[in-house]
Order: C-alpha cells, then structure tokens, then sequence
C-alpha cells in the first residue's frame, strides 16, 4: 500500500505504507540512534509526535517481550527509510510491521529521511500527517488544521495508581510523568523500595509515604502544562533529596521559579556529547527532550553541572544549598550508552545524607 507524509508547510513525500492502516497527526521529530528502535517507540515521552529514524535499516533485529520502555507505543506514527521484515536474531519474536498493526499505529516507509531531517533542522517543530490509505486534500487540510502540538499528554502516560515494588533498601517515590521501565529498573537494582505515583499527586499523600527522596520521571511534552506539580515539587525539595531525569530535570526549574523554553528541533538519540564540568569529562548520552532550561533564569539558585558540547545547552544542575539535582538526558541509556549510570548512585548517596 501506498504511504504518504504531509507537512504543513504543504510538502508531501511519497513511499510505502505499513503497521496499522490509517492515518495519524503530530509533532514531526527526528532521532538519530542507530539501533534501539523498540525502546524508543515504546518510550512514554514520545506521546503525540511522529518518530523519523535517520538511520537507513529498521527491523533487522526484530522486536521481543523484554526490550520496551512501556507497555505500548504511545508515538502516533513512525517513519523510516527501509523496514526489514525478516528479522535476525537470538531474542527477536516478531517484526516491527507486527508490533505496530498490534498496537494501531501507523507507520510509512520508503522516504528520504535525510530530506525530512534537514527540513526539521531548517525550520523547526511542525505538524505532519502520515497516512498509508488515500485521502483527499481537503481531508489533510482539515485533520493538520485540527492537530494541537501542546496537549497534556501526561495524563495519557502516567500510572493512576500508586504502584510499589518491594526493596530492602531506600525509599524511593518516582512521580511518575512518564516513566521509563529502565528507569525503574535501576532503582531496583540499587534494592530501592520503589512506589510510583501518578503525576499529579499532592505533597501530603506524598509525605505520608514519607520517603528517603524523590525521582522526577521522564515524559512528554511542555513542562509548564503541570501547574499542580510544580507547586508539590516547590514543597518536596525542602523535606527531601530529589533527582530529576529530562522532564522531571525541567519541572525542578520550574519549582525554582526558573524558566524553560521550546527549542527548534530537540535532541533526541544515542550519541549526544555532554560535558560533566565537576567531573571534567565528557559523556556520550541517550536524549530525548524538544524543551530546554534557560540557564539565565535560575543561575542564583543552582550550580550548572552538565552542558551539551553541541549547541551549549544546560544538561544538569544542583542547588547550592538542598540535596538536589537533576539531568536533561537519560541516565539510564535504553536505547544508547549507560555511562552516566554513576547518577543513579549520586542519588542513593544523596538519601543516605
């Protein structure tokens, strides 16, 4: 069947269509890992928007029960160069075609994702549309025109009950705001006592839980739609050590009456260079962020601890005086490098005072 890709600036590219047949709007976004496919469609922060992979070949490895960030693709759409439909490995049970008619997304293939890469970098954030069935023009024009880039998403992705997994060790509350599973995974490698909360849980069920510290998760979209947990988080920080991964690394500005803003295309791959300025060193990172803090905004509360080597944006902090801090890409690397895994253990340090 036939696959299309609508921008609205009116460019349309044509190729092959697979997974669910239908259609599908939302942000246009680019990421550049070279494998971890299934991580990054099953990634929670992904929520709303239409995954281009720059790298060529997709599916060649398959997909299986073990490697997902969530339990369901919560992309709307996913566009690559060539799909593989036969893939190759000990631990693959089914293609990525199979994957996406399984949880009804749409996916388009065939294109020239280098084309629509450079255009994402030219002129930013956009809407598209993805279709792999025929539609009119006016249908295009309607559903683009209807396609809003700033909905809360997090209300989709976040858990709405607590969730605890059992540990011998600290006390962990992660506010969940789109949490990935590797995230977790971490934690309980370090035997934290782990509860989950839903993303827009007050300070006082919070307090009653009375933990050992705070993990701000991961999650989609623009930080300044949570309004009621920026004033829990202005409250949290006082009491207990708090850690903040890419959303949560946001909100924590925010809390601090810091700002954040839009950036034109994101950062969103496995191989993001970032520069720890304590440690002098320099990491290569998984990300996965379109919003930014501005540095200016909150330099008298907190102390820059991670910049990017591209483009100098601010990728971590810690405040001058409370046990907390927080990072803009992924400590935990799925997909991507788990250099910066240290940070997880700065965090149980931080609990143990």
């Amino acid at each position: 069947m036939n696959g299309f890709l609508y921008l609205e600036d009116g460019t349309v590219y044509k190729g092959k269509g697979f997974g669910k047949v239908g259609a599908a709007t939302g942000e246009l976004v680019f990421n550049t890992s070279i494998t971890g496919y299934q991580e990054i469609l099953t990634d929670p922060s992904y929520a709303g928007q239409i995954i281009t992979m720059t790298y060529p070949l997709i599916g060649n490895y398959g997909v299986n029960s073990l490697e997902g960030e969530s339990k369901k693709i919560y992309a709307k759409g996913f566009i690559v160069k060539s799909i593989s439909d036969t893939p190759s490995n000990y631990l693959s049970e089914d293609t990525v075609d199979y994957m996406l008619k399984k949880m009804d997304v749409v996916g388009v293939y065939g294109l020239d994702t280098r084309s629509i890469t450079k255009k994402v970098r030219s002129l930013g954030a956009m809407k598209c549309l993805i279709s792999n069935e025929e539609l009119s023009k006016n249908q295009v024009e309607e559903l683009l025109c209807n396609e809003s880039l700033n909905e809360n998403y997090m209300e989709e992705v976040s858990t709405k009950k607590p969730i605890h997994i059992e540990g011998n060790g600290n006390k962990v509350a992660v506010i969940d705001f789109g949490v990935k599973s590797n995230i977790i995974e971490n934690l309980k490698h370090r035997n934290c006592d782990i509860t989950i909360l839903p993303y827009n849980i007050s300070y006082e069920e919070i307090d009653k839980l009375n933990p050992d510290g705070i993990l701000l998760s991961n999650g989609p979209g623009d930080p300044k739609n949570v309004i009621k947990d920026i004033d829990t988080v202005k409250k949290i920080i006082y009491k207990y050590p708090t850690f903040g991964i890419c959303l949560g690394h946001q909100i924590l500005a925010l809390a601090l009456d810091g700002d954040t803003y839009k950036m034109k295309y994101g950062h969103r791959g496995g191989n993001h260079g970032v520069y720890d300025i304590e440690r002098d060193r320099a990491y290569i990172t998984s990300q996965n962020h379109g919003y930014s803090v501005d540095g200016d905004s909150i330099k008298d509360k907190v102390i820059i601890t991670h910049t990017n080597l591209n483009d100098n944006t601010i990728e971590g902090m810690r405040h001058k005086e409370l046990p907390v801090f927080s990072v803009q890409f992924h400590p935990e690397g799925a997909p991507g490098p788990q250099d910066s895994a240290y940070l997880f253990d700065k965090f149980i340090s931080s609990m143990r005072g």
